[in-house]
């Protein structure tokens, strides 16, 4: 289907009619017009669905509207991404905002790729500040630097917010997996298995504005404070594709493998699956590992148990 627009902006929202304003005022002044604004609501017991149709009766950008029944922010992603009018796909969260030039700044830094190598690019990403004008997180090693999510990762070891689209296209080609009854999936497991087919440009620009205060109060959150029980079948897929996709560096985060193939077992022990349904699931690169660490993840499946035995949160 060919674009509508350049670029699709993606809220998912749940319960925030008192922020998402800030969304709404930062679009309102961007100084690239050529955007649509997708915002899909799980299932709020707020004044959002009143709120967004007030501002899409005035606004001169297309604002569209839809819900989920208590689906997950990572259902809501597919979905946003299915709907999307959009070639290039910009979540923004509903509690934060962008600066005036940041679509623009964006798409400038993704035409200086050269058109014979786009394709093999999904994404700019750049860096955040919070609401009082302070960093947010490291700044890549150069103002331009054409990497992936796994690079950044282990090779530059480049923590905190960043923020930026990936395309459309590229993205319906991996969409978050959608597992029954879980109703959050770690961002890195999408992330991961992009990175390894496609390159993104990160910029050292400070283009979105990240609120740091007042903290998420619990019920604000579209996934809160689940036992780690529940959490077994998206960890465990998170941990396996970590295992799975990202072990050659190894050598740069020794620590940190060892502590995802001990997770690996905890939560696949959390959701049934044993010791030979775990093996199964492994490249062959990764069962030493993962045989190694097995003890670790045996104890702290044993005191997932018992912690939540104490506390009553068990599945």
């Amino acid at each position: 289907m060919t674009a509508k627009h350049v670029f699709t902006v993606f809220t998912p929202t749940y319960n925030r009619a008192h922020t998402l304003a800030r969304v709404w005022e930062s679009l309102r002044v961007q100084t690239f017009r050529d955007f649509e604004w997708l915002v899909i609501d799980d299932s709020s017991t707020d004044d959002t669905a009143a709120l967004v149709e007030g501002w899409r009766k005035q606004s001169d950008f297309p604002v569209r509207f839809y819900t989920q029944r208590e689906k997950g922010m990572h259902i809501g992603f597919n979905m946003g991404v299915r709907l999307a009018h959009g070639e290039l796909f910009l979540p923004l969260d509903s509690d934060d905002a962008c600066v005036p030039g940041a679509l623009e700044r964006l798409l400038w830094n993704w035409n200086q790729i050269p058109a014979d190598k786009r394709d093999g690019f999904s994404a700019v990403t750049c860096l955040c500040r919070d609401q009082h004008g302070n960093p947010i997180g490291d700044k890549f090693p150069e103002d331009i630097l054409d990497s992936d999510s796994i690079e950044i990762k282990y090779r530059w070891d480049i923590k905190g917010e960043k923020w930026g689209f990936h395309r459309t296209a590229a993205l319906k080609e991996f969409p978050f997996p959608e597992i029954s009854g879980v109703r959050a999936i770690p961002q890195g497991v999408v992330w991961s298995m992009m990175a390894a087919k496609y390159r993104t440009r990160f910029i050292n620009e400070y283009l979105r504005i990240y609120w740091t205060d007042p903290p998420v109060q619990q019920g604000e959150q579209l996934c809160f404070g689940y036992p780690a029980s529940k959490l077994g079948p998206s960890h465990a897929l998170w941990h396996k594709t970590i295992l799975n996709g990202e072990l050659g560096w190894f050598g740069h985060a020794p620590l940190a493998f060892a502590m995802s193939a001990a997770n690996f077992a905890r939560f696949s022990f959390h959701t049934g699956e044993g010791l030979c349904k775990q093996w199964a699931q492994l490249r062959p690169a990764a069962r030493m590992l993962w045989i190694t660490c097995l003890p670790a993840g045996v104890a702290a499946y044993w005191r997932d148990l018992s912690r939540e035995r104490r506390t009553g949160k068990v599945s």
